[in-house]
């Protein structure tokens, strides 16, 4: 039987989720990759095992997590029910509901009706009787944002859901959003978006800035671009790497030689901060005190442990933050 190491808390910091009274860890583990029903279920235990036993009390699920849709959620909750469950009231554990899920018209986007039902489906896979966040996934043009918020709400009051956030918002949504989940007394807490050194997309719609203001947090994902912004790529495409193996998310074309020329140069600074790129990709984002925590994926434990070493340094100069923007904004 699993049993965490007494230490697990002593080096991981922790961030209040905007003004509410809620905390994540710095660095966060997604599930997005390497949960489904491809991949071995010791190697999934172990990357649960290595993320607690360092202070990662953050778990990030969504209902199409895989292959296949669910298997995700569904091999979670065989872990936590097996190791986990006399930890449920140190653990947070979310999901989302916003992509296509099931046949029909009632398994997509933001009606109350398929994320009501998305959110028992979710319980059942993942055994338990509430999740600490329920995010809708994504922005819906069709649906009320009304309808959609009033949802996330009836997630709460139910009991099903301790916390709501949204993800995939741009600043002028999440806004308009954030004023109604007020008014129905819902306690949103968090965003979370696509951000790294290659996407500041968060900066230019307007979500990094509304949500400061909203006294919202933000969670970053991708934030080392699918390993573009680790040492994977430096000397071209190695024969093992998810381009070649699983090409749903990266693709070879994205690495031209204008991304390999920023990849380079973003590594000897890295170099000349001590820090490997991986690392310094993941301070860049948690440098200004804006983004409360960073989700991080895994294949190996080794990488988990990696990744957590980017906390030892989150602070750049003036100069240095000059040059990322040089590098990574180049036309």
């Amino acid at each position: 039987m699993y049993q965490a190491t007494e230490t697990r808390y002593q080096s991981m910091p922790y961030h209040k989720c905007g003004n509410s009274g809620l905390k994540l860890p710095a660095v966060s583990f997604g599930l997005w990759h390497n949960f489904g029903d491809n991949a071995s279920y010791e190697t999934m235990r172990q990357l649960c095992f290595t993320a607690f036993d360092n202070g990662i009390t953050h778990f990030d699920l969504a209902n199409n997590y895989g292959p296949v849709p669910g298997s995700a959620e569904r091999n979670f909750g065989h872990i936590f029910n097996e190791n986990f469950r006399a930890y449920r009231d140190e653990m947070l554990i979310s999901t989302k509901a916003g992509y296509d899920m099931w046949k029909g018209p009632y398994g997509d986007w933001g009606s109350r009706k398929y994320l009501l039902a998305s959110l028992d489906q979710s319980l059942k896979r993942l055994g338990l009787e509430y999740v600490d966040i329920y995010y809708h996934h994504r922005m819906d043009p069709e649906t009320p944002l009304e309808e959609t918020m009033g949802a996330l709400a009836q997630a709460v009051s139910s009991g099903k859901a301790l916390y709501v956030g949204l993800s995939n918002y741009d600043g002028e949504t999440m806004e308009k959003a954030a004023g109604i989940l007020e008014e129905l007394h819902c306690p949103f807490v968090i965003n979370q978006n696509h951000y790294s050194i290659f996407d500041r997309t968060i900066e230019k719609n307007g979500l990094k800035e509304q949500a400061a203001v909203r006294k919202k947090g933000i969670i970053a994902f991708s934030p080392l671009e699918q390993g573009m912004l680790t040492e994977r790529y430096l000397n071209g495409i190695p024969d093992d790497s998810r381009i070649k193996t699983d090409g749903r998310f990266l693709q070879a074309g994205v690495l031209t030689e204008k991304r390999m020329k920023q990849i380079r140069e973003l590594n000897n600074l890295a170099i000349m901060r001590g820090q490997a790129l991986a690392e310094m990709a993941l301070a860049w984002i948690l440098r200004d005190g804006k983004i409360t925590s960073v989700l991080v994926g895994a294949s190996k434990s080794s990488q988990i442990l990696e990744n957590i070493g980017a906390l030892r340094n989150t602070v750049f100069t003036e100069e240095e933050l000059k040059i990322i923007d040089q590098i990574s904004l180049r036309d």
